[in-house]
């Protein structure tokens, strides 16, 4: 990858930065009639850029040069005899090595032409040679360069500003993020792309780029995808740093208790003290383990005479693999070593047959001044290797941005500000100083939306808890929820079919994260006090407010208003809650009815829910055929199969009348 390029870990801004100001192509100031300035050299491309316009008659002008220039000279430094090829590729060299956009050079009152040198040596070199007529001053060449700059600066403001506010209507869309994503990548002229947490691509707009440049981009957001904490495979080395030389007399080095989670035979050591330790301060090690086998010997022989008083001679407990019979033993201290220090003798490795005592040999002497503590560490503070136990790791710290060219396609990626690993992926032949403003704008509202979706762990959860609430035994489910009352809306976009991301952003617009997405009907159930109201793009189907005993039957009136909906299409159709004249019946008697007269249907329940829709509808073919999703032929064929089981005519509204008050029972 050529010139990968990553952000520090600065959270995206809400208000994004006003963009840089844009460079001028030198092809802009060429084309002003005022300055009749003239290409004589270089190359005639349309890539050359002027950042700036510099005045200068030094012999070297490379130190005062940031790059970009169009810079002024009028030749005061050429002297005759100066003015050779030589001198003018090695002047030319220079302002190419700074990074010089171009050379301006001025006629009168020094030079009444170009000298030929200088036109060949920028020939060499690549650099344009501008001819400045002598009526043309430098400021007024300089004055020019500076209003391009500004009504480029000017349109490229409005360019981010018109972008702002069609990212903004697009995130209001029923699908925000491809609207989103179509934005942008309009805008930027490329293509964009959601990653989700685990890398797949959710959602893209545009055209996308090369395949080398697509596997660059998807390689890329793992350069701003925050890490997981990891565990380290068994094995890994544990380090426990020495004692500082101010240790206090008297204090104890010690290291944590191995956790509860440290397998059995793990042992935590701790570092002998240093030569510096004061005298008196003990370094000591855990009990012997409870997986010592039976027999074991653990001695610490006696300190020797030269011992200075104060100083703990131990044994280290042997490892859970010490064959039985197997005496681990710790040599008495030489007579350098200084007071205070420990000496261990390390346990015998698990191939050790039994009887072999274990031995180290005398600590070495005491470190001299200003080397290493890490290189005076006696034998008992060297790393333990940890068999069994993981250690974590810290996650490594992440760019919020990193940007890379591959393949003639200029990439970009941004972390979403929800912290589940949502990445925006941008790709684009070329790149303005506006487009890291307008991307930061997408990534802002897609971190909003992601941020409501909250990845697939908490849509999966979100979207099981509404299977059980819809599903379950509410005697179950309703203390998770507490002892309000309910409505069950279904949902559908205009359009095109929901996605995940959709739902939950539609959940959010009903203040309620209790989301299910099933075969491209979003469920939502929020509670009563949260009147849902119409959504844009969306045909919303509301059942009445019920307790939780009711959830079921809550659940169908929304389906069967949402089919109401779509085939009226309205925005939004709730369930009816004005009692009727089947009311005033009692209910045993009226669902007895109901059941005895709708008998012969009960064996297809596909023919007794399309003559249900069929009579919502007030007998419309087209209507139902849309509400039910099947042909319109298809459903006369079953209204007259309706008609013929149950042996009325249906055009008699008497009979259509006491159906309906049948299926409102059923």
């Amino acid at each position: 990858m050529e010139g990968m390029h990553i952000v520090p870990d600065v959270p995206v801004p809400l208000a994004p930065a006003v963009p840089p100001t844009p460079p001028i192509p030198l092809s802009a100031l060429l084309a002003r009639e005022d300055l009749a300035l003239r290409r004589i050299a270089g190359p005639a491309g349309p890539d050359t850029a002027i950042h700036w316009a510099h005045t200068s008659e030094m012999a070297d002008p490379y130190p005062y040069l940031l790059g970009g220039e169009l810079l002024l000279t009028a030749g005061v430094h050429v002297t005759p005899a100066d003015a050779t090829g030589a001198y003018f590729d090695t002047y030319v060299s220079r302002v190419a090595a700074a990074g010089g956009a171009a050379i301006g050079f001025g006629l009168a009152p020094v030079h009444d032409t170009v000298p030929p040198a200088l036109v060949a040596a920028c020939e060499a070199h690549g650099l344009p040679l501008l001819e400045v007529p002598p009526q043309t001053t430098f400021s007024g060449v300089a004055r020019a360069v500076w209003q391009l700059m500004a009504q480029a600066r000017l349109a490229e403001l409005r360019r981010v500003t018109e972008a702002q506010q069609r990212l903004a209507a697009a995130a209001s869309r029923p699908d925000p993020v491809p609207s989103v994503l179509r934005q942008l990548a309009q805008r930027l002229s490329g293509w964009g792309v959601l990653y989700g947490p685990d890398g797949t691509e959710i959602a893209s707009a545009g055209r996308a780029p090369h395949e080398t440049a697509r596997q660059a981009l998807a390689h890329l957001t793992d350069v701003v995808r925050p890490a997981p904490t990891t565990m380290a495979s068994p094995g890994t080395t544990v380090r426990t740093p020495p004692p500082c030389p101010t240790t206090p007399p008297g204090a104890a080095v010690r290291t944590p208790s191995p956790s509860a989670t440290t397998p059995q035979g793990t042992t935590g050591r701790t570092a002998s003290p240093t030569p510096t330790t004061p005298p008196g301060t003990t370094g000591r090690t855990h009990p012997p383990s409870a997986t010592t086998p039976p027999g074991t010997t653990v001695r610490a022989p006696s300190p020797s005479p030269t011992t200075p008083p104060g100083t703990t001679v131990r044994a280290p407990s042997p490892p859970p693999t010490t064959p039985p019979g197997t005496t681990v033993r710790a040599p008495s201290p030489s007579p350098a070593t200084p007071p205070g220090t420990t000496v261990r003798a390390p346990s015998p490795s698990p191939a050790t047959p039994p009887g072999t005592t274990g031995r180290t040999p005398p600590p070495s002497p005491p470190a001299p001044v200003g080397r290493p503590i890490a290189a005076a560490v006696p034998v008992a503070a060297r790393p333990v290797p940890v068999a069994a136990r993981p250690v974590p790791v810290a996650a490594r710290p992440v760019p919020s941005s990193a940007t890379d060219t591959v393949a003639g396609s200029h990439l970009a990626a941004y972390a979403l500000g929800a912290g589940q690993g949502f990445v925006l992926g941008v790709a684009s032949p070329h790149r303005e100083p506006g487009d890291h403003t307008i991307a930061s704008v997408a990534a802002v509202l897609l971190s909003l939306l992601t941020g409501e979706h909250r990845s697939g762990t908490g849509a999966a959860r979100s979207s099981a808890l509404v299977r059980v609430l819809l599903g379950a035994p509410p005697e179950e489910v309703a203390p998770l929820l507490g002892t309000g009352r309910w409505v069950v809306v279904h949902a559908r976009p205009d359009t095109q079919a929901a996605d995940a991301v959709a739902a939950s952003a539609l959940g959010a617009a009903l203040g309620s994260a209790l989301v299910d997405l099933t075969d491209g009907v979003v469920r939502v159930l929020l509670p009563a006090e949260r009147e849902p109201g119409p959504q844009p793009g969306w045909a919303l189907g509301v059942s009445t407010a019920v307790g939780p005993g009711d959830w079921t039957t809550a659940d169908a009136q929304a389906a069967r208003a949402l089919a109401r909906a779509r085939a009226t299409r309205t925005a939004l159709v709730g369930h009816g809650t004005r009692p009727g004249l089947a009311d005033l019946l009692p209910r045993d008697e009226a669902d007895a009815h109901a059941q005895a007269l709708l008998a012969p249907l009960g064996a297809t329940p596909a023919l007794t829910e399309t003559l249900r829709t069929w009579l919502s509808l007030h007998g419309s073919w087209d209507r139902t055929a849309v509400a039910l999703s099947v042909h319109r032929n298809t459903v006369r064929q079953r209204i007259a199969r309706c008609a013929a089981l149950l042996g009325t005519d249906l055009d008699d509204p008497d009979v259509r009348m006491e159906l309906w008050f049948a299926l409102r029972r059923a």
